[in-house]
C-alpha cells in the first residue's frame, strides 16, 4: 500500500463470484464484515472496495444499500449487476431492474457518497452482453465504460 499511496493509486478488491465455496476452496470476500475486515487489515486510503452488486448481491444476507453507505469512502469501483436468488443458493444473473438487489437505492446510495466525497466512482453496468446482430461487428465492445468525467477504462 505504501507504493500506491505514493503513486496516488486507489486499490480496490473484487468480492468472490460466486460467493460460496467451489471445489472447497474457501471464499474470503463475501460479505460484509469481509469487506471491513480487508479495510481494517490495511488502513490506507489506498485499500478500496470494488462494490460488485451481483457478487455481494448473489447472497441474501447482504444488504447492498447498507453497504454502500459503510464503505462509501472506500468503494472506488462499481459493477452494477442484479441476480436472482434460488432456494438452494445458486443465482443468475438478471435485468437490472427485475431481480433481488435494490438497484434504485444502491445507486442512490452511490450518488450520495459521490456528492459527498466529491469523487466520481466508476462503474461498469454488467458483464456486457453482446445483442445478435452485434457479434463479430466492428467497433462494438461491451466491456468498454465510460466514467461521468469521461475516462475511459476497459
Amino acid at each position: 500500500m505504501p507504493s500506491a499511496e505514493s503513486g496516488g493509486i486507489k486499490m480496490c478488491i473484487h468480492p468472490d463470484d460466486p460467493p460460496f465455496s467451489l471445489f472447497g476452496l474457501p471464499r474470503v470476500v463475501s460479505t460484509q464484515s469481509d469487506a471491513q475486515a480487508i479495510i481494517d487489515a490495511v488502513p490506507s486510503p489506498s485499500n478500496g472496495l470494488t462494490l460488485c452488486a451481483g457478487s455481494y448481491g448473489a447472497r441474501g444476507d447482504n444488504d447492498l444499500v447498507c453497504m454502500a453507505n459503510a464503505f462509501a469512502d472506500r468503494i472506488y469501483f462499481v459493477h452494477l449487476r442484479n441476480v436472482i436468488r434460488e432456494a438452494d443458493g445458486s443465482f443468475f444473473e438478471s435485468e437490472h431492474l427485475c431481480g433481488d438487489n435494490d438497484m434504485v437505492g444502491l445507486i442512490q446510495a452511490l450518488l450520495k457518497a459521490e456528492t459527498k466525497s466529491g469523487i466520481s466512482i466508476p462503474m461498469r453496468p454488467d458483464h456486457g452482453h453482446l445483442l445478435a446482430d452485434e457479434i463479430g461487428a466492428d467497433g462494438v465492445k461491451p466491456w468498454l465504460f465510460v466514467s461521468r468525467t469521461n475516462e475511459r477504462f476497459g
